[in-house]
């Protein structure tokens, strides 16, 4: 059974940069996808960036970012770890949110396909101040 736990939100200004990890034990799958997610209060969550990756690959396929934080966010995967980090540059106000690392046996990955990821962590608060 897949477990995912996340870590590293917090507190920035706007303007700052936040590290989130995403640690992944029991994970099967021979090949799947890896995304994080973010849900505002009174929002729908909403997919950041999906990306796909298989057991012989050393690091991640196909991701695709949400426009909103494109140019500003770099998800990556560090296998020897079996961590999927997301690294976020020039935080807004507007990224505040709860965000979420979730993962899926199944694709193509589709990064507004919220039925999709079978696994999610409990989340991590980011909460970024103008």
């Amino acid at each position: 059974q897949v477990q995912l736990v996340e870590s590293g939100g917090g507190s920035v200004q706007a303007g700052g940069s936040l590290r989130l990890s995403c640690t992944f034990s029991g994970y099967t799958y021979r090949r799947g996808c890896m995304a994080w997610f973010r849900q505002a209060p009174g929002k729908e969550r909403e997919g950041v960036v999906s990306s796909y990756t298989a057991t012989f690959y050393t690091g991640l396929r196909s991701t695709d970012y949400a426009d909103s934080v494109k140019g500003r966010f770099t998800i990556s995967l560090d296998k020897a770890k079996n961590t999927v980090n997301l690294q976020m540059n020039s935080l807004k106000p507007e990224d505040t949110a709860m965000y979420y690392c979730a993962a899926a046996g199944d694709w193509p990955c589709q990064l507004n396909d919220v039925t999709m990821y079978t696994t999610w962590g409990q989340g991590t608060q980011v909460t970024v101040s103008s």
